[in-house]
């Protein structure tokens, strides 16, 4: 059993149960940490009910708009002053555009965006939500973190291999490993570790209004020799980096996909 109690950990990128950031939360309350959760507008009623229902502390939930470094600021500075130097750090953070995605709607006739088409000023905004913005909330965060603190991201194979319904999103994956990667080692004067888990596909409420994705479901079943995940297998390794299991552990790609990214034929084929 891993033992967090009296760590301090913060988490970016919860907008309801289905949110791996959410599971990953439970997994952290659960092994004694304090946690404290950022949320946006849309989702604010929602989160804070749910934080509530789970007996999270809100009083320090604030709205964050991780595009804008003071908001991140004012939702760290709080909790810093309150509780002391920050352990877990969390970025669970992803947004791109229809055009970004180049996906189709569920049931829609009309035909996906095409890559090639991607708006510039689309892909520029969804870059700074989802990859600039572990750059910038590091940097905020930096003074605040204690020795041995642990930064974790979330990324996907698509910065690697094709994924048509994933498209724009996938120059964001590369470009937030990368950063994870120049954030390891800039970091490790202060032994703060910096790493990344590469997720399969998990059924959020996001993933799910993208037409294609239950045939990336099916499909896993077959490709991955251990089949599809769940939020909760990400939140448990995710565990792991946040422990002192990994305190020697910087700059890694952690899979955790059922073995889909090995596999250059279905396992299952006979």
């Amino acid at each position: 059993m891993i033992n967090n109690e009296n760590k301090i950990a913060v988490i970016f990128g919860v907008r309801n149960d289905a949110s791996i950031a959410f599971n990953v939360a439970l997994q952290l309350k659960a092994s004694g940490c304090n946690v404290f959760i950022s949320y946006v507008d849309e989702t604010k009623d929602d989160v804070l009910h749910l934080l509530k229902i789970h007996e999270f502390n809100t009083a320090f939930s604030k709205k964050v708009d991780v595009r804008n470094e003071q908001e991140i600021e004012d939702f760290l500075t709080p909790i810093y002053k309150q509780f002391g130097k920050i352990d877990y750090l969390l970025h669970a953070i992803a947004f791109g555009s229809q055009n970004v995605m180049c996906y189709t709607l569920p049931g829609s006739n009309q035909p996906a965006p095409a890559y090639i088409d991607i708006p510039f000023d689309e892909l520029m905004d969804s870059f700074n939500i989802s990859s600039y913005s572990l750059l910038r909330i590091s940097r905020v965060a930096e003074p605040m973190l204690s020795e041995n603190a642990s930064i974790l991201t979330l990324t996907f194979n698509a910065s690697q291999k094709v994924f048509p319904g994933y498209a724009g999103m996938a120059i964001n994956k590369a470009a937030l490993e990368n950063i994870m990667l120049y954030l390891a080692d800039y970091f490790k004067v202060k032994n703060v570790r910096v790493n990344a888990i590469s997720a399969g596909l998990v059924m959020t409420t996001s993933s799910g209004g993208i037409n294609g994705v239950r045939k990336l479901r099916k499909a896993g079943k077959v490709i991955a020799p251990l089949g599809n995940i769940t939020a909760e297998d990400v939140a448990q390794t995710a565990l792991y980096y946040f422990s002192n299991l990994s305190t020697k552990v910087t700059g890694n790609i952690h899979f955790v996909d059922g073995g889909f990214n090995i596999m250059g034929v279905p396992a299952h084929e006979q």
